[in-house]
């Protein structure tokens, strides 16, 4: 079975592309590591828009949004906890990184990617009991797993 996320408007595809030919130097040096599989056989999306947001990096088959953060989010921190409600909401998880810890610990933020991935990929198809093959909340020090 597959997830259902929600779909973009052509306003956020718009703003997705726009995000993607300015990304920042940690930006793309991350999406570097992830692009093609690189990062444990996983595909991840950059600059995906969900809902009426845009996820830095998305890997569908786990469920996972991967954020970093820059000085702009400096001052943005209750746009930050709505954005990552709506997307808790929406059954995925959210990881954070700063940017800082791109630069300074690249293979460890990517191993802490592909950790969270692996946790909450699914296993096969779920159970049609309610409350059976319920995704776990991950271990904690994953990035700022929320």
């Amino acid at each position: 079975m597959t997830r259902q996320h929600p779909r973009a408007s052509q306003h956020m595809i718009a703003r997705a592309r726009e995000l993607r030919r300015g990304s920042t130097f940690p930006e793309r040096l991350l999406w570097g590591r992830l692009r093609n599989g690189r990062c444990a056989g996983l595909k991840f999306r950059r600059q995906q828009p969900l809902g009426p947001y845009v996820a830095d990096y998305f890997c569908a088959s786990a469920g996972v949004v991967v954020e970093l953060d820059g000085r702009s989010h400096d001052d943005q921190q209750v746009q930050d906890e709505r954005r990552q409600a709506y997307l808790q909401s929406q059954g995925l998880r959210v990881i954070r990184f700063t940017n800082d810890e791109v630069l300074a610990n690249l293979e460890g933020v990517v191993e802490g990617i592909a950790a969270a991935c692996t946790l909450t990929r699914p296993r096969g198809p779920t159970s049609p009991l309610k409350g059976e093959g319920a995704p776990s909340p991950g271990p904690a020090g994953l990035g700022r797993a929320l």
